[in-house]
């Protein structure tokens, strides 16, 4: 293709300069301006010309162009009206690429689905996500048990390790079980402050996520077992045991949690961090099963 892509310092430039556009901070806007980690996302993303992908956020369209080029069809939420015309202009020579204006945590996102793809389709989202909203976009999208077969974001590299960590790790936490309860979680590359404009204070990674026909474990009642996961991390410095007791205080006595830990076989002065998927279900299920 002759022409020139958006996703470079010159061309970025030269549409800021005709838009007089300027960055909002709230909106965590950091446009690409490097053509290879796109094509590399696209790559990692499984992107081919038979699928669909949703984007959140296409700033300027670097992303989005990358995708129409590969993609059967692309449908991107932006939620900076500024934004509209630009994107209206850079992206006017791809059919393929619809623009919703819309805050993608109000969306809904399955209906949208269903009336911009075909029935049976392999949809991708694939995103630059805004930092300082990634795990409410992510929570969002697979707790609601999209139609979609793989996420690809560019996030804030901690918030990546977090996503993928392992028991026993310092990024182990909460926020990986939320996750890996849903998605199969995997760092697929590392990308520079340098390739963005502005640039970042942080480096970023790209995470693909790959959404799981079952969770990896069965579990009571889902939100019981994310609550005591999230209770089990409170103060990570503490035991187990204590988090519990603070956490069921108004139910149980101290004696009763040590009695359910014994039952399951879990060793109440280790961490939550030691812990694994399994143990969690675990003892979710068997605190879950007193109640009723």
């Amino acid at each position: 293709m002759s022409k020139k892509y958006i996703a470079t310092p010159t061309k970025t430039k030269e549409i800021l300069n005709k838009y007089k556009f300027s960055f909002k901070k709230s909106l965590g806007q950091n446009f690409l301006v490097d053509v290879n980690v796109l094509e590399n996302i696209i790559k990692h993303a499984g992107i081919d010309n038979s699928a669909g992908a949703i984007e959140i956020g296409p700033g300027m369209g670097a992303l989005t162009e990358q995708l129409a080029i590969h993609a059967d069809k692309v449908v991107a939420f932006e939620i900076d009206q500024r934004l509209l015309p630009i994107l209206r202009d850079t992206l006017q020579d791809y059919s393929n690429v619809e623009i919703i204006h819309q805050d993608i945590l109000e969306a809904n996102v399955a209906e949208v689905i269903h009336s911009h793809f075909r029935p049976g389709q392999a949809v991708h989202v694939v995103a630059n996500l805004p930092y300082y909203i990634t795990t409410p976009i992510l929570m969002k999208l697979v707790r609601d048990k999209l139609p979609v077969t793989s996420l690809t974001v560019m996030i804030q590299k901690e918030v990546a390790e977090r996503m993928a960590a392992q028991p026993n790790s310092k990024s182990y936490g909460s926020l990986t079980i939320a996750v890996q309860y849903y998605t199969e979680a995997k760092i697929v590359m590392s990308v520079p402050k340098g390739v963005f404009m502005p640039q970042p204070n942080v480096d970023s990674s790209i995470l693909r996520l790959v959404i799981r026909a079952q969770p990896p474990v069965q579990v009571e009642d889902e939100d019981f077992f994310f609550n005591l996961v999230q209770a089990s991390f409170a103060q990570r410095r503490k035991t187990l045991r204590n988090n519990l007791s603070s956490y069921f205080k108004e139910q149980y006595t101290k004696d009763k949690i040590n009695e359910v830990l014994e039952t399951v076989g879990i060793d109440g002065t280790r961490r939550g961090e030691s812990l694994n998927m399994e143990e969690f279900a675990l003892l979710a299920n068997t605190f879950y099963n007193i109640n009723q």
